[in-house]
């Protein structure tokens, strides 16, 4: 594949229209040796699938559902493309368990038993994705706190901390009651459920990266004084609590990840000794692999961008300091506390790294996340042999100076961060109505494109709830 003209690979995986974006200089790649090629095509076994190569699509959030929450044509076109690309496994943006929390508008949502049009576009889902032979995980999480204004202006969370963030976009969190937390427990328990019965190989946890199971983890987001706040045994209450409900619920026998902060990189917040102990007890759990990132909507460390803040490094190894491979060392960490399949998302664009990731330092699968925004053929890339993959984030910004992602004020560092995602949110939905990628897209534009597809689809998401 990667020896083909891109006009041609990419008309192989249903994208058609110029093909200029793909031909930028910054793509043209060298071989990489032999050995580290067949590396990264070398199967993992975990108990309950095995997986073809070691190269793992990231969960991205999506935005392309319908406003019942249900999987749509376009989702299916962009998981068919990127199951084409050559990645091993792909793991789905958030699956939201609660439908006034959406991560974003457009969401995929099952918080309830699936009627039969949703277990008919999951279906359709994870046969899209997998008809090439990737697995593929569910990501099922829940917004809390960082659930934007336009989706719910008091959403739910610990307790009652607000987002410190500029700008009106996030509302005043309210203080979850025992009710509430038993709620979304069976709410997890429920989404995996309906992943394994319509085809999903596994589900992801996810509890990192300031979404509600991450807060209830951080002190700075948890102030509770009852048995979910405290101790670190009871801030991870709720994360034990939904692995164990998970388990029960879709079998043993089918792959059960988590995606863990191995820090908040916040002064007070979840740290990576704290990281480390949650390892632990998720392994006696029976949890089969742990996805390692970083950061919150404060601090987002899992981009690479700057926080509103200095971020807290104290306890992070080299590459987590140096931003390269940003949580590589630290897996080395996590190994020797909790030995049990790591991947790493953060960074990687090297082939000859990722390859020494998995030979020197265990680590069980490469996390790529915007390389496939623009690129959905990049596995299949580094497969054939590519010495590496375009750093596209570094040149995604508002404008140079002041105007930049490290402009001096807290507003334009904040519309930087937000830009550059909202940019990698266009992509996707371009690949989902089957166009190529424009990496020709500014981050104005992308930001002012983002927000306005988002309002139109809360619209459409109230018209459908509206009674009648």
């Amino acid at each position: 594949m990667a020896c083909q003209s891109a006009k041609t690979a990419f008309a192989l995986i249903g994208f058609h229209g110029s093909e200029r974006s793909f031909l930028d200089k910054s793509l043209v790649t060298r071989p990489m040796s032999k050995q580290d090629a067949e590396i990264l095509k070398s199967a993992f076994a975990l108990p309950t699938e095995t997986l073809p190569n070691r190269l793992a699509k990231a969960a991205m959030t999506e935005g392309l559902a319908d406003a019942a929450g249900r999987p749509t044509e376009r989702l299916h076109r962009l998981y068919d493309a990127w199951g084409r690309g050559g990645a091993g496994l792909l793991i789905t943006g958030n699956v939201i368990v609660d439908r006034d929390h959406l991560e974003r508008p457009g969401n995929v949502v099952i918080d309830r038993e699936p009627d039969l049009a949703m277990r008919s576009g999951l279906r359709a889902w994870a046969k899209a994705a997998r008809a090439q032979g990737a697995g593929l995980w569910m990501q099922i999480s829940h917004a809390g706190r960082q659930t934007q204004r336009l989706v719910n202006p008091t959403p739910a969370a610990p307790s009652a901390a607000p987002l410190r963030l500029p700008g009106k976009n996030f509302g005043m969190p309210r203080a979850m009651t025992e009710d509430d937390i038993e709620a979304v427990i069976a709410r997890f328990a429920i989404a995996a459920k309906a992943a394994r019965e319509e085809g999903f190989s596994g589900v992801q946890i996810h509890a990192a990266h300031g979404y509600l199971i991450s807060q209830f983890l951080s002190p700075l987001a948890n102030w509770r004084t009852d048995a979910w706040g405290g101790s670190l045994e009871n801030r991870s209450r709720l994360l034990r609590e939904i692995v164990k409900a998970v388990r029960a619920s879709a079998g043993t026998d089918f792959t059960l990840a988590v995606k863990l902060n191995a820090a908040d990189f916040q002064r007070g917040g979840f740290g990576p000794e704290e990281s480390l102990q949650v390892m632990r007890w998720l392994a006696a759990d029976g949890v089969h692999l742990i996805e390692l990132s970083g950061g919150t909507y404060e601090q987002p460390r899992m981009a690479g961008m700057e926080g509103m803040t200095p971020p807290d490094l104290r306890g992070m190894p080299a590459s987590s300091r140096a931003r390269e491979a940003y949580f590589q060392d630290f897996a080395c960490e996590a190994l020797r506390a909790a030995p049990m399949p790591m991947m790493v998302t953060g960074g990687f664009r090297a082939s000859a790294e990722m390859a020494q990731a998995v030979r020197d330092d265990g680590v069980a699968l490469i996390g790529l996340g915007r390389p496939l925004c623009v690129d959905p053929l990049a596995p299949a890339k580094l497969l054939a042999g590519a010495d590496s993959l375009d750093r596209i984030e570094g040149r995604l910004r508002i404008g140079p100076g002041l105007l930049g992602p490290k402009s001096p004020f807290k507003m334009v560092r904040a519309l930087n961060g937000f830009g550059a995602l909202y940019w990698c949110y266009q992509q996707l939905r371009r690949m989902g109505e089957g166009q190529p990628p424009d990496r020709g897209l500014s981050v104005l534009a992308a930001l002012k494109a983002e927000q306005a597809a988002q309002e139109a689809a809360m619209a459409a998401i109230r018209a459908v709830r509206r009674p009648s």
